[in-house]
């Protein structure tokens, strides 16, 4: 008999290979080019090769965010910040959701609500500024919103593809054991597109730090957008690098939140596992 007929199961198993993992590598692998980056810009303005009065050094940077930070300024920026942004991605993902869900599950209101849901997804953001205070003032109501509007978008698109891209196969296999409406969407669709779901959610959290920062710069007395607009008038470099140093953290951090507290509802599926 030839190699080639040898069932699978009939291979000798060979010795399991075991990869040996620093307890968060991951994290400290990606922690390596920012690093070098910036002690090489660091070696670069200590050196005289550059001035670093625009782009100040690191050591600047830090020394700023720390005087921040010691003061208290920083803290009730972020909060400031987070709350915004907690209150547009709520309502922002749950409107996603539930319109997404109508329209990849009933063909009658994709056709009716779609085309306009694309239409207006193409409007840039800025533009729904003054539109916005004019309804609600320059107050929280215009900010929240605006974010809600950034975080919207994805999260029905990703919701509205993952539903239409369920495989019909398993549809059929729930309707041939005879399941109810609520057992096929419990059992068959809702895992389907739970992966997807998560993924868009995850997309929808950076546009809403990405709307957060827009609505600050706009009437706005706190918040890391207020921050770096004080730091443009005010010409301080270091304190808008530490304004958006102070953003990429925190959006790191509420991503690293987002994948910790959704990844077991897919833990089951390796491909999910590796895309969160």
């Amino acid at each position: 008999m030839e190699a080639s007929s040898l069932p699978l199961a009939a291979a000798p198993a060979g010795p399991a290979r075991r990869s040996f993992r620093l307890p968060g590598g991951r994290m400290l692998t990606g922690l390596v080019l920012p690093l070098v980056l910036a002690l090489g810009w660091e070696a670069a303005v200590r050196a005289g090769l550059a001035q670093g009065r625009l782009v100040p050094p690191p050591s600047r940077v830090l020394a700023t965010l720390w005087g921040l930070a010691e003061s208290g300024e920083l803290w009730t920026h972020v909060l400031a910040s987070l709350t915004r942004v907690a209150a547009g991605f709520g309502f922002g993902a749950v409107a996603g959701i539930v319109v997404g869900a109508l329209t990849g599950t009933l063909p009658l209101v994709r056709r009716l609500i779609d085309p306009s849901l694309q239409a207006l997804r193409a409007i840039p953001s800025i533009a729904w500024v003054p539109l916005f205070i004019l309804w609600f003032g320059i107050f929280e109501a215009s900010k929240i919103t605006l974010i809600a509007v950034g975080v919207f978008f994805p999260v029905y698109l990703g919701v509205a593809g993952a539903i239409a891209g369920v495989d019909r196969k398993l549809v059929e296999v729930g309707r041939v054991f005879r399941l109810s409406r609520l057992a096929l969407a419990r059992r068959i669709l809702l895992p389907a597109v739970l992966p997807a779901t998560l993924v868009a959610l995850r997309t929808g959290l950076g546009l809403g730090f990405m709307f957060v920062a827009a609505a600050e710069l706009l009437g706005a007395s706190e918040g890391l957008g207020y921050l770096l607009l004080d730091g443009q008038q005010l010409g301080k470099p270091d304190q808008i690098v530490a304004a958006i140093l102070a953003f990429a953290a925190l959006g790191k951090l509420c991503d690293a939140a987002l994948v910790g507290l959704t990844a077991p509802l897919a833990r089951w599926q390796d491909t999910a596992r590796d895309a969160l």
